[in-house]
């Protein structure tokens, strides 16, 4: 039998990143985007050609009730789902004081990067829950936050908001899930090169060069992809519930 992957936000960045790596350890993947686009079917044909079954699955994850359609579209095309992605997220409407955030950017912010992975995580394990599952297969969430989760960017006061809010949604579930065997996972990135980050990660890579991080250099969405797989293939066993600082020892405490 084969795993079956569910990654939101995988038309372009980090989750695509991480539908590919899922794809070469041999999950069929459902790539995710707001829209059934050009943009998400060159996703799907990327991942496709690395010879798995593959669909494109767009659906607005913030769409809340519609998260029990999506899955059962998805797993009618691939099979029952093992593992679920949660890597669709937004930056801030404005960066700037947060004195001047406004709530909009706040909605959208908690409205995408907290509850949406809250309630499609839900949809999810109630699934995993309502059927007979191999033992066979490892059966995971890997929630996508951020370093923002601990860390704060004070011109980004309500993206650290929503991060910090689905760190705690992941080690919730966690608890809540161990019992069924369903692991959970959260991975913190920190200095990531995507299209999000490209208006200010030059700035950051000559931080990062000068000793920001651990490692002098800015990540790629591919060691993201790799650390996501690692997890969702069950090469951690016995662990659920970690916060992976995957952030090149950025928030390592230093004198």
């Amino acid at each position: 039998m084969r795993q079956v992957a569910l990654v939101t936000g995988s038309s372009r960045g980090i989750g695509l990143a991480a539908a590919e790596a899922l794809a070469r350890e041999g999950f069929a993947v459902a790539v995710n985007g707001p829209a059934d686009d050009a943009e998400l079917q060159a996703a799907v044909a990327r991942i496709a050609a690395l010879g798995v079954p593959t669909v494109a699955a767009p659906f607005d994850v913030t769409d809340i009730a519609g998260h029990d359609a999506a899955l059962h579209r998805i797993e009618e095309a691939l099979g029952p789902l093992t593992t679920l992605v949660n890597n669709a997220g937004v930056g801030v409407m404005q960066r700037g004081d947060l004195l001047e955030v406004s709530e909009a950017s706040w909605d959208r912010c908690l409205s995408v990067n907290s509850k949406a992975m809250f309630f499609l995580s839900q949809a999810f394990a109630r699934r995993l829950m309502a059927r007979e599952r191999p033992a066979s297969l490892f059966h995971s969430i890997v929630n996508v936050t951020s370093s923002n989760a601990v860390a704060v960017a004070v011109q980004r006061a309500e993206y650290c908001a929503s991060k910090a809010a689905a760190a705690m949604v992941s080690k919730a579930l966690a608890v809540r899930l161990g019992p069924e065997n369903i692991a959970v996972y959260d991975v913190q990135p920190g200095l990531i090169a995507t299209e999000m980050t490209a208006p200010v990660i030059d700035g950051y890579r000559l931080r990062a060069e000068a000793g920001l991080t651990l490692f002098p250099r800015v990540g790629q969405p591919e060691d993201m992809g790799a650390i996501i797989a690692s997890l969702a293939s069950g090469r951690l066993p016995y662990t659920t519930g970690q916060a992976i600082s995957a952030d090149a020892g950025m928030l390592v405490p230093r004198f």
